[in-house]
Formats: structure tokens, C-alpha cells, sequence
């Protein structure tokens, strides 16, 4: 194996493109960690944070870095503490790197680590030949699926996560964001026991993979007073739980008006401005329950995406895009900016 790689970094603390890399040392192990030889990876909305360098990444990333941490790849070394995992496994990996041992990783809620690294964030990543990442924080694959397959799991844990927290059973929900995570948030609503799916967009074009996905009801929002056609929907009382995927404000606004009196609205989607909401009316004397969640529960979420996966209503094809060359990186993001569908993969 040669020494150096290719791998895309992120060079500077400031706004700036991605530099392509054929030099990069390729990284040892520690002794807690593997070393996988990367498959392919897809792109994410922190990718772009990152690049524009926002506030967001002036708080979390840290430059200069690889950047990227949706993969799947092979385990070619492990450090010497590294029992449960071996050379040849097939992985995919959890970004969220807690510390096991602050308060919340004590109670069960490592995903909200306060002492958390982030793959591909604050800690190198996967756009690259090889990534290093602490053992416990891969996924051990089922031969039947495929690497491309395994990229999902991270992305689109979070909108199962959501779905976990809106506790779907017997309820009507809708679902504001029709990407790739609000499909996959369709889906495991079906899969989770939920009576009636309302899903939303401002493109046709998703909408009708919402309906793929098994959406019963599908508005597109530009189109139509969403609040009043879900009153209609539900004799005015409004849906039981609403997961909103996009984090725009309006959408926020409109989900929480349309969640009934005591019932509950998930966050999934990150704002980027800072939204205004009616409290007093719209959440506290309507003692609605407005909750975040934050990347997936760490192993729960994948387990459980990995039964939406299998279940009859999720196809995978219906949220996988574009696929470019690593070196193609430029249009791979150009891809993403301009909304096209489907997750956009990179392979090194």
C-alpha cells in the first residue's frame, strides 16, 4: 500500500471551495480506532455548511480537514484494543464520536454527548481513500447490502430518528421536507404503524416519491393553504404529530399551527436563520410538546432504519442520486446545490 492519498480537505477557516489531494499521508490507527479503506461516500448539507464556512462550522468543524462522513468501506487495520471489530469487516460508520463517559453517555443518550467529536467535522473524514474512526463507532454490515446502500444509514437515521420521537403508532402525521430524509421519514412512518401519512413539498417531483414511499396524502405547499387543507383532512382538529425535515421557518410555523391541541411537532431540519414562532398561541395554552432530535440514537436508530430498509414501502432507488469520481467533486456538490434528487455519491 502506498503512503499517501487522495482526499478532499477543507484548508482554511474561511468560505472557500474544497481542495483536491493526491499527497495526503494516509492515517495509522489508534489504538481504539480502525482503518477503513473507503468505498464511496455521499454528500450532506454539513458538507455545504462547511464549505461556506457559516456559523455552524465556525463552532463545530475544524480546518484545515478532510471533510465527510456518510460511508461505507472495508476495515484493512485495527489498533491494538480492537476486539469486536477485524481486517476484511465491512463497515459503516456513526459520525457522532461520544465520549462514553460524561453524564449522558452514563444515561443512554450518547448521541447527545457533551464531549462530542464529529466525523468529518472536528475530526478527519471519509472524502478521502482511507479514514480512520474509533471501533465502536462502525456498523458491521450485512453481506447482503450493498456499501452504497450503507451510506444511508447515517443520513437517513435522522429522520427515523425523528419518526421515534413522534411515536407514529395509530397516528395521523405529517411530514413537512420531501429530500431524501423526509422520504425515508415517510417510510418509517408507514413501517412504525402510522394511520394516515400527510407529506409536503414545493416539488411536484418529490411528492411523487412521498407517494413511492407510501405517503396516503400528498400537498404541495406553494400550491395550497397547507393549515386549511389539513383541517379538512381532520375534521379541524389537526394532525396528532407533525416531523418537520426542512428547518425553514415558515414550514416550522405552519407544522406546529397544524399539530392539534396536546399533540406533538418533531425537529429534524437544521435552520439556518433564526425563526420566529407564537408560543403563547400556537405551543403553551395548546400544550403542544415541540422536541429536537439530534443525529440518531446510537444503536437504536440503525437498527431500526435498517427494518424500514427491509420493509415494503422504502426503495432505495427513490433516494440515491448522481454518482461522480471523487476527483469530480465540483459538480458532485454543484449536484447538491442545485436541488437535484437523490443523495449524491462520491467514490475515491
Amino acid at each position: 500500500m502506498a503512503n499517501t492519498m487522495r482526499g478532499l480537505v477543507k484548508e482554511a477557516s474561511r468560505p472557500g471551495k474544497l481542495v483536491y489531494r493526491t499527497d495526503l499521508p494516509i492515517p495509522e490507527p489508534g489504538d481504539d480506532e480502525v482503518l477503513i479503506k473507503v468505498h464511496c461516500s455521499a454528500l450532506c448539507g454539513t458538507d455545504m455548511h462547511i464549505v461556506e464556512w457559516d456559523k455552524w462550522s465556525q463552532i463545530h468543524a475544524k480546518a484545515p480537514l478532510v471533510i465527510g462522513h456518510e460511508t461505507a468501506g472495508d476495515i484493512i487495520a485495527v489498533g491494538r484494543n480492537v476486539t469486536e471489530r477485524k481486517v476484511g469487516d465491512r463497515v459503516s460508520c456513526e459520525s457522532h464520536i461520544p465520549c462514553n463517559h460524561c453524564w449522558f453517555c452514563d444515561h443512554g443518550m450518547k448521541h447527545i454527548c457533551k464531549n462530542m467529536k464529529l466525523f468529518g467535522v472536528s475530526v478527519p473524514g471519509a472524502f478521502a481513500e482511507y479514514a480512520c474512526i474509533r471501533w465502536d463507532c462502525t456498523f458491521p454490515l450485512d453481506d447482503s447490502l450493498s456499501y452504497e446502500a450503507a451510506c444511508m444509514f447515517e443520513p437517513m437515521g435522522a429522520g427515523v430518528h425523528g419518526v421515534e420521537a413522534a411515536e407514529v403508532a395509530g397516528k395521523t402525521v405529517l411530514v413537512s421536507g420531501c429530500g431524501p430524509i423526509g422520504l425515508t421519514a415517510v417510510a418509517a412512518c408507514k413501517t412504525f404503524g402510522a394511520r394516515l401519512v400527510i407529506a409536503c413539498d414545493l416539488i411536484d417531483e418529490r411528492l411523487e416519491s412521498a407517494k413511492a414511499m407510501g405517503a396516503d396524502v400528498v400537498f404541495n405547499s406553494h400550491h395550497c393553504d397547507l393549515y386549511e387543507e389539513i383541517r379538512k383532512l381532520t375534521d379541524g382538529i389537526g394532525v396528532d404529530a407533525a416531523i418537520d425535515i426542512t428547518g425553514a421557518g415558515e414550514a416550522i410555523r405552519t407544522a406546529l399551527r397544524s399539530v392539534r391541541a396536546a399533540g406533538r411537532l418533531v425537529g429534524v431540519g437544521l435552520p439556518t436563520k433564526r425563526v420566529e414562532l407564537d408560543l403563547a398561541n400556537d405551543l403553551i395554552y395548546r400544550e403542544v410538546e415541540f422536541t429536537g432530535i439530534s443525529g440518531r440514537k446510537i444503536w437504536e436508530t440503525w437498527e431500526d432504519f435498517a427494518k424500514v430498509m427491509n420493509g415494503p414501502h422504502y426503495h432505495l432507488d427513490t433516494v440515491m442520486g448522481r454518482r461522480f469520481p471523487l476527483e469530480d467533486y465540483e459538480e458532485a456538490f454543484a449536484c447538491m446545490e442545485r436541488g437535484e434528487p437523490g443523495k449524491v455519491l462520491l467514490y475515491p
